[in-house]
């Protein structure tokens, strides 16, 4: 019986050896199979731009004396769009020549209050021949927004002009800069004018740089507006609150770009107001702009 006993015992810790061998295994494979499947389930979900712009107002000093030759030189710096704000006097059919030559394409323009106040239909008309998509209000100047009545008078406006927009296949939209964040009365401007325009007719347009300068969240709105930013200005800030080409200041374009399909961004605009040299600030911006992953 002793010895019967004793082979038992030995049989059955040799089967508790092979069951943890067995579940060691499948631990192992575990491992070596289903974590590097998580792992590039994970890096699929990284993605980078597949299309960059810039807004044209960073390289005006070039533009005001060669339109063709500026327009050359973006595309070889490996833009894909470009967004006007000034066609520098040049014909409607002259400038949609010079883009078409230099392999790029031009969604969007910034216009004035004046366009739309006083030439809407020849605003309108340039577009569609450029073969803009996008409307976009660029500026206020100060003594246009002095009151939240001011706003309101926008408001009414963008409705109106964006309902011509909308007929002639365009679509509005409005940019911000920081001093819609600072509070008249204890309201935002931002948020009147978001309140009380159509969101369907009227789209933003979201410069980073300015929103963050202004003390705004960009994920308040996304939150608040989701889809309503197309667009978006790609532009840096130091520290101290000054500009800086892309990647050599502090705003989190990866983290922004994170939220672009609650956004709604489809096309991303490398801006700078004042670079040191137009060129070189587009060149080095675009590079750190096409580095990002998100």
């Amino acid at each position: 019986m002793s010895g019967n006993r004793q082979h038992m015992s030995l049989r059955r810790n040799a089967m508790l050896r092979r069951r943890e061998f067995l579940l060691g295994a499948a631990a192992i494979s575990s491992t070596f199979v289903t974590a590097p499947g998580k792992l590039m389930a994970a890096e699929a979900t990284k993605r980078q731009l597949d299309k960059i712009g810039i807004q044209l107002y960073t390289v005006r000093d070039r533009m005001s004396t060669d339109v063709p030759g500026t327009l050359e030189k973006i595309a070889s710096i490996g833009y894909d769009e470009v967004e006007f704000f000034d066609y520098f006097g040049l014909p409607a059919a002259e400038t949609r020549k010079y883009i078409d030559d230099a392999g790029l394409v031009s969604p969007s323009t910034h216009i004035s209050l004046a366009n739309m106040r006083d030439t809407p239909e020849q605003t309108i008309e340039a577009a569609l021949t450029i073969g803009h998509d996008y409307i976009v209000l660029g500026w206020i100047a100060p003594e246009e927004r002095t009151s939240l009545d001011d706003y309101r008078a926008h408001a009414d406006l963008s409705n109106s002009f964006a309902e011509q927009c909308r007929t002639a296949g365009l679509q509005y939209a409005y940019h911000n800069h920081d001093f819609e964040f600072v509070a008249i009365d204890g309201i935002r401007p931002i948020d009147l004018f978001l309140r009380e325009t159509d969101s369907e007719l009227v789209q933003m347009e979201m410069d980073l740089y300015w929103i963050t300068k202004g003390g705004g969240d960009p994920f308040e709105f996304f939150d608040k507006y989701p889809g309503r930013f197309p667009m978006c200005h790609v532009k840096d800030m130091n520290a101290d609150g000054s500009m800086a080409d892309v990647g050599d200041g502090e705003i989190d374009f990866a983290g922004i770009f994170s939220a672009s399909e609650q956004a709604g961004f489809q096309h991303y605009f490398v801006e700078r107001d004042d670079p040191p040299d137009s060129l070189i600030s587009a060149a080095r911006s675009y590079t750190a702009t096409a580095k990002l992953e998100f």
